[in-house]
């Protein structure tokens, strides 16, 4: 077993000599090879290079390891040059200053250098170093920089991430990409996981969305921008890409086809489950600026001759698949609005007691064609968190909620521009 003690920076033993076990230098160190689907990938051989030649040097002829001296138990004259296998993991060529993702800081990082360490006997890759430290050390002024910065009462900080909490973005790497790696980045918000896919190439967008489950994928996809929606659509299969917008909300998924040029934008909806797809192309099919365009077709809609308790056990069943309840609204059999309650109302009344009974009436409500304006108007007049929308002949059609009017109150660089189909 190789004897190796304390931690060890990549920085610290690249191009430093390797010795064979009577002292003859077999040449510098390159690299060093790492193994895939470990929390802490385990170092498993060195590669040195003499001249154009290229030594492969497996961990287990490797005596010692230290920022001092590296040797092996094998004679320099008995080696052949090797080549580095397409497969294999080259710390130093693949992850020093490449970006990763810090999953507590939901943020892109830069490997400034990287720390090996002991992790049940074996050396392992254990930490990146993020900071400034990283890169003074890589360029031998560690020492000096953190003298010069004592003189003015300032302590040279480190910056080590464990290497379980960051998640590679290079294709390449998947690899290294561990299960719980991917839980942890499935549960970033949306928003930050929009933004870290936003920074990065579209291989690496395609990397990272790649490895998401089809429900993250859904929620991080309406984050971005529609040119880089379009992008990682055209990377995906059309199953995946249809099975993702299936899992959105009927606006957010219409938003993201309402980007695409039409004819895979149909492609799309034709791949969809039949309900979705309907919903999906009504809501297309009006202006956007209007409450037909901003509306969703996900709500609660229950007869009014319902009791409390029933209607508290159809919210249970139904709720899981809608993505905003502020209301339970009461139709007739033709889907007539003839009601309003409130979830709060509903709890509080008796069990017993039917909702066209406690139900509020007559409804607000907005027609299909009003304009942006009217609809945050109405919404802030009445204080509403959803505003029911129906047709001519009072039939419900859908709900604009209260975030759907800050998005066109305070449009960010994100904004959808949906085409109509």
């Amino acid at each position: 077993m190789p004897f190796f003690a304390g931690d060890i920076f990549v920085s610290d033993v690249h191009k430093k000599p390797v010795l064979d076990q009577v002292g003859e230098e077999i040449g510098k160190l390159k690299d060093i090879i790492v193994s895939a689907g470990e929390p802490f990938p385990a170092v498993t051989a060195l590669v040195a290079a003499a001249g154009r030649k290229t030594y492969i040097l497996p961990w287990d002829i490797v005596n010692l390891f230290n920022r001092r001296v590296m040797t092996v138990s094998a004679r320099a004259e008995n080696l052949g040059p090797a080549s580095v296998s397409p497969n294999d993991i080259l710390i130093i060529r693949d992850l020093l200053d490449k970006q990763i993702v810090d999953i507590n800081g939901a943020k892109l990082v830069r490997v400034n250098d990287l720390r090996l360490g002991d992790v049940n006997g074996r050396m392992c890759l254990v930490a990146a170093d993020l900071g400034l430290r990283g890169i003074l050390r890589r360029l031998g002024l560690e020492a000096k920089g953190e003298k010069l910065l004592s003189l003015f009462g300032y302590r040279l900080p480190s910056k080590f991430i464990g290497w379980h909490y960051l998640q590679t973005v290079e294709p390449k790497l998947t690899k290294l990409t561990l299960t719980i790696s991917r839980q942890k980045v499935a549960s970033l918000h949306p928003a930050d996981l929009a933004e870290i896919i936003s920074e990065v190439s579209q291989r690496e967008r395609t990397a990272i969305f790649g490895s998401l489950d089809v429900d993250t994928a859904a929620e991080a996809l309406h984050e971005l921008e529609p040119s880089v929606q379009a992008d990682i659509i055209d990377d995906m299969s059309k199953e995946r890409a249809s099975d993702i917008l299936e899992r959105m909300p009927p606006d957010e998924a219409a938003d993201v086809l309402g980007d695409l040029p039409e004819a895979k934008a149909q492609e799309l909806i034709n791949l969809m489950e039949k309900e979705e797809a309907q919903d999906v192309q009504e809501l297309l099919e009006h202006e956007e600026d209007t409450a037909g365009g901003l509306m969703t077709t996900e709500y609660l809609a229950f007869d009014s001759g319902m009791t409390v308790e029933e209607a508290i056990k159809e919210l249970r069943l139904e709720a899981p698949d809608v993505e905003t309840i502020y209301y339970l609204y009461l139709v007739d059999d033709e889907d007539r609005l003839v009601g309003v309650l409130s979830l709060k109302n509903l709890i509080l009344a008796k069990p017993g007691a039917r909702l066209r009974d406690i139900m509020k009436t007559p409804v607000k409500t907005l027609p299909l064609e009003a304009g942006q304006k009217d609809v945050a108007e109405f919404i802030s007049k009445y204080n509403l968190l959803a505003a029911p929308v129906v047709d001519e002949s009072s039939v419900m059609r859908g709900i604009v909620t209260v975030d759907d009017v800050v998005d066109f109150l305070l449009p960010t660089a994100s904004r959808k521009k949906r085409r109509k189909l």
